[in-house]
């Protein structure tokens, strides 16, 4: 008798054609360097056109087999596409994994450097240029008070905790009476400043500013109980590389705390907040955080009446 096969099960050779095409797709020595490089971050298609040095036309038809295929996908960020690298089956788990422990050529390395400093100057420049102006402008997306007692809910006393960007430094007075030392990360000096003329102006002697990005975190390797990210990766250059650092800085059992926009399409939150990313969905969050060997713990979602979304995310190093 033939045999059979029930509706919800694919037919002989259904997958065939599926494989054949991600094969296809990949096999191709710059859509390899392609996905090597989508492995920790999203690039629009004017930035990847820097780095392979590429026209735009031609770059597009690569990305758009690899699209076909499944091995990346797209986002809209205002008038920009974005691409990122997805795939979860054995057969692609395996090839990134090899491919990952490719190192990226040294031009390529260096364009990719160059953009994530640009990145990184214009959300300096913007602090820099609006810091007097960042409640104001803060209050038109998520107000502390949205988020902050959330989060402080999460808290477990211990040791030391670190906060990444504490913005006007509500927060280090939460972290301040629960850690017996708190470290204030920040990129911005103008914003490190405020921070530090709250915590004077609360009495909070426990905690030690530092003007630097993720990369001091992790030059402190098993330091810190517990780390927390409020509203900070939509402004960073390179939100995947924050989980690789503070991976390092945790202790065994350490956890890390993220508050963050859900996704979402309000361009105008760019150029009034300065946002370099419109939001993330919280898939993309958990990817990070499994490629940098977090774990996921609790997590808290919300909606704003402007129609914004928050997510309250728990990570927690194994």
């Amino acid at each position: 008798m033939p045999e059979s096969h029930s509706p919800s099960e694919p037919g002989p050779g259904t997958e065939m054609p599926r494989l054949a095409a991600t094969l296809k797709a990949a096999g191709d020595p710059l859509r390899l360097e392609i996905l090597r490089l989508l492995s920790r971050d999203s690039y629009s298609v004017l930035e990847l056109c820097r780095i392979f040095d590429l026209r735009q036309p031609a770059l597009s038809h690569h990305l758009k087999v690899l699209a076909q295929a499944g091995l990346v996908s797209k986002r809209r960020e205002g008038n920009n596409l974005f691409y990122r690298r997805t795939g979860s089956s054995a057969l692609l788990v395996q090839l990134f994994t090899d491919l990952d422990q490719l190192p990226l050529s040294t031009g390529r390395a260096q364009s990719v450097a160059r953009i994530s400093e640009e990145r990184a100057e214009a959300s300096r420049r913007f602090f820099a240029d609006y810091g007097n102006r960042f409640r104001e402008q803060q209050e038109l997306i998520a107000g502390y008070g949205v988020y902050g007692p959330q989060v402080a809910q999460l808290l477990c006393p211990g040791a030391h905790a670190i906060e990444v960007g504490p913005g006007e430094g509500e927060f280090l007075q939460e972290l301040s009476q629960r850690f017996d030392t708190v470290t204030a990360l920040d990129l911005s000096s103008a914003m490190l400043a405020r921070a530090r003329i709250f915590a004077g102006g609360h009495g909070l002697n426990n905690i030690e500013f530092v003007c630097s990005d993720t990369r001091a975190a992790a030059a402190r390797p098993d330091s810190a109980d517990t780390i927390v990210v409020n509203m900070v990766l939509h402004h960073t250059p390179d939100p995947a590389r924050i989980f690789y650092d503070l991976h390092s800085a945790l202790k065994s059992g350490g956890r890390l705390l993220v508050a963050e926009l859900q996704e979402h399409a309000q361009d105008w939150a760019r150029e009034a907040c300065g946002d370099l990313w419109l939001g993330f969905a919280p898939e993309q969050l958990s990817d990070w955080a499994q490629s940098a060997d977090l774990k996921d713990g609790r997590s808290v979602y919300s909606a704003l009446r402007n129609g914004f979304q928050i997510q309250i995310r728990e990570f927690i190093k194994p």
